[in-house]
């Protein structure tokens, strides 16, 4: 018997029913946005974090053309090759993309337009894949993704994608699959005439309108697409889906002059009725932020933090203008001079009278077992009424004496509270010891051991008075590398000091180095992947990593950086930035210093270069072999990539060698002079 003929249903219930089902299929043409989550690597695994999920059609249909946006990035990501082998593209491709020559070095940061195919895996998540080999054993998850990758995959990403790997020890030699961030247009996109979904990697600066100007589409369809509101915030080391019609050019990667800088925003009262959507999209500030693009109130409560962090810069926290660092923050050589019975001359600080924002009782408590806590009066006996013959002339930083012992007291503006909290659980002999505090009328009084010979850029940096001899240089050095290590290593969480340089290490009664100045140190938890990303750029021009400058970067190779730098002072006894005897213009020691050791043609350090190099007051006094070795390590440490330098325990490991060594040379032999100091 023949089946029933089924009922056929009438065309207007037809149309209804797919309507329907297209409404009852999620909006995947609206891709939920990373909202900084891809800072906590072991903290979040949501799927935002994890890729662009597939829409519905997806794993019937092929693979789709995407284009990622990569910054190039000497000196090892600045050449179409090099960036289409990291990216999995082709050279040619990549070239063509951008309209340059195969081999053609890019500008450093320039936007570089990369054709991938994109596809949906079986885990339901967009993506193209690359591989990368790990090269050094400092290298983590977290720095692969935002700093390798500069954002195009994520750490969450990379430990789904790589299981058989223990993501908490990476080791050299492990290949990993790298899941890349694309996308294919969604139906709801392709009706409306978009083709391609292009990845762009939001920097600082960044705003909805300006990215969507550039790319030459509507702001509310890069909102939508990337399910956003005008009010929400975008956040640095994250994409964006641009949805283009039609094939990006490489007009459109042209960086216009940047805009000065806005004023932060006021909050003014909505209208009623008002919908707020007038407030601009701008650049999250801070980690773990991404919340706060969730409602207008909210909203209002960032805009009010903004404002408060704004003070911060005016206080000479920090100021950045392009890639140079253009105040100074205040530096332990405000009582190394005092010691010395000299005013440093590269040194601004910040006066300001009473910080709103100082250490109140309540965050003493903590401290009283540890430290003393002074009466106003008693450190006012100490200085002698803070008499203006106990001021190092400019600065906030006085003489003591207190029970017959000498002391640094220090007037500290702003929020001191992490500071004295990372000074109160350290406790090494290289670094300066923290012995009390007092906070009388808002201001906070930080008193310190007194190092009697004052600042080391004072002794290697000339002017007058005496200079460090061989032996002496290598016993800093040693101390230096001790310090850090232990902060690197022995405290928990580990601490990156951020602000080492010569002015801030101190020299005792004995020539003995500490570490000083921890106004800007940070903890750098392993559940952080050991790194953490910050807005607020603050440091001295010559001693900050690139990482650091451009992106923000605190890691613990920021200090590996610095202490490169600090090295190449003692060798050369130049400043971090001088002025070139030739052209007079600024001159970075860090950058110089590669053409001014290595060979020719060659990648070792030269014998004659480093003769050349040495520190004339030295007057050739010091044993080749282990300048030649520091001067080699010393080149590592300063590497521009973080991976390439080596970490703090190996460091302090070469040293130990070196001033070993050092300990067993007979100056008599390389020189006339065997005293510890000579005149200069």
């Amino acid at each position: 018997m023949a089946p029933p003929p089924q009922p056929e249903l009438p065309a207007a219930a037809l149309a209804l029913l797919v309507l329907l089902l297209a409404a009852a299929v999620p909006a995947r043409a609206q891709q939920e946005y990373e909202a900084n989550k891809q800072n906590a690597c072991y903290a979040t695994n949501a799927s935002s974090v994890l890729g662009y999920t597939c829409n519905a059609t997806a794993a019937s249909t092929p693979a789709c053309e995407s284009y990622l946006i990569f910054r190039s990035s000497p000196s090892y990501y600045n050449t179409p090759v090099s960036i289409s082998y990291l990216l999995n593209s082709s050279p040619a491709t990549v070239a063509a993309a951008n309209a340059v020559p195969t081999v053609s070095p890019l500008a450093a940061s320039s936007l570089v337009l990369v054709p991938v195919p994109c596809a949906c895996t079986p885990g339901g998540y967009y993506q193209h894949n690359s591989s990368y080999t790990i090269e050094f054993q400092s290298e983590t998850y977290f720095i692969i993704a935002n700093i390798t990758y500069q954002g195009l995959t994520t750490c969450q990403a990379l430990i789904a994608q790589n299981p058989l790997h223990d993501s908490r020890g990476l080791v050299a030699g492990n290949n990993l699959t790298v899941p890349l961030r694309c996308a294919c247009p969604s139906p709801a996109q392709a009706a409306k005439g978009f083709r391609y979904l292009l990845s762009y990697l939001v920097m600082w600066g960044d705003g909805v309108p300006s990215i969507a100007a550039r790319f030459r589409v509507d702001p509310q369809a890069v909102l939508d697409a990337n399910s956003l509101t005008a009010d929400d915030i975008i956040f640095p080391f994250t994409t964006l889906l641009i949805p283009l019609k039609a094939a990006p050019t490489p007009d459109m990667l042209a960086s216009p002059a940047p805009p000065p800088s806005p004023t932060p925003p006021q909050p003014t009262p909505a209208p009623s009725g008002g919908s707020g959507s007038g407030k601009w999209v701008g650049v999250g500030v801070g980690l773990g932020c991404g919340a706060l693009a969730l409602a207008a109130i909210l909203g209002l409560l960032f805009l009010r933090t903004r404002r408060r962090r704004g003070q911060r810069f005016a206080d000479g926290e920090s100021v950045r203008q392009g890639s140079k660092v253009v105040i100074d923050v205040s530096s332990s050589a405000e009582y190394g001079a005092l010691a010395s019975g000299k005013q440093t001359s590269n040194t601004t600080t910040s006066t300001t009278s009473s910080a709103t924002r100082s250490l109140v009782a309540s965050d003493v408590r903590g401290a009283v077992e540890s430290l003393t806590v002074y009466k106003y009066s008693e450190l006012e006996k100490a200085t002698a009424g803070f008499a203006e013959e106990r001021q190092v002339p400019g600065t906030s930083v006085f003489r003591a004496v207190i029970n017959g012992d000498a002391a640094a007291v220090k007037l500290v503006a702003g929020d001191v509270r992490d500071e004295v909290s990372i000074l109160m659980r350290v406790n090494h002999s290289c670094l300066v010891r923290l012995s009390g505090l007092c906070v009388h009328r808002g201001d906070t009084y930080l008193v310190f051991e007194f190092a009697e010979n004052g600042a080391l850029s004072d002794w290697i940096h000339g002017g007058g008075g005496s200079t460090l001899r061989w032996r002496q240089r290598v016993q800093v050095a040693f101390d230096v590398a001790d310090g850090l290590n232990y902060l690197h290593h022995y405290t928990n969480p580990p601490c990156v000091h951020k602000n080492l340089k010569s002015s801030n290490v101190l020299l005792d009664a004995d020539l003995r180095a500490k570490v000083s100045s921890f106004g800007l140190a940070r903890t750098v938890a392993a559940s952080d992947g050991g790194a953490q990303l910050t807005r607020h750029v603050a440091g001295t021009q010559g001693y900050l990593a690139p990482e650091y400058l451009e992106d923000g970067l605190i890691t613990p190779k920021l200090d590996v950086f610095a202490f490169g730098v600090v090295l190449l002072e003692l060798l050369s006894g130049k400043e971090a930035a001088f002025a070139d005897a030739g052209t007079g213009e600024e001159t970075l020691l860090w950058e110089a210093a590669e053409e001014a050791l290595v060979a020719d043609g060659g990648e070792d350090v030269d014998r004659a270069k480093v003769r050349a190099f040495m520190d004339p007051r030295l007057h050739g006094d010091f044993p080749i072999d282990l300048a030649l070795a520091m001067a080699a390590l010393a080149l590592r440490c300063v590497a521009t990539e973080p991976r390439a330098r080596p970490a703090m325990d190996e460091v302090f490991v070469s040293l130990t060698a070196v001033h070993n060594s050092t300990l067993d040379w007979d100056p008599s032999d390389y020189g006339t002079s065997g005293s510890s100091m000579v005149g200069r």
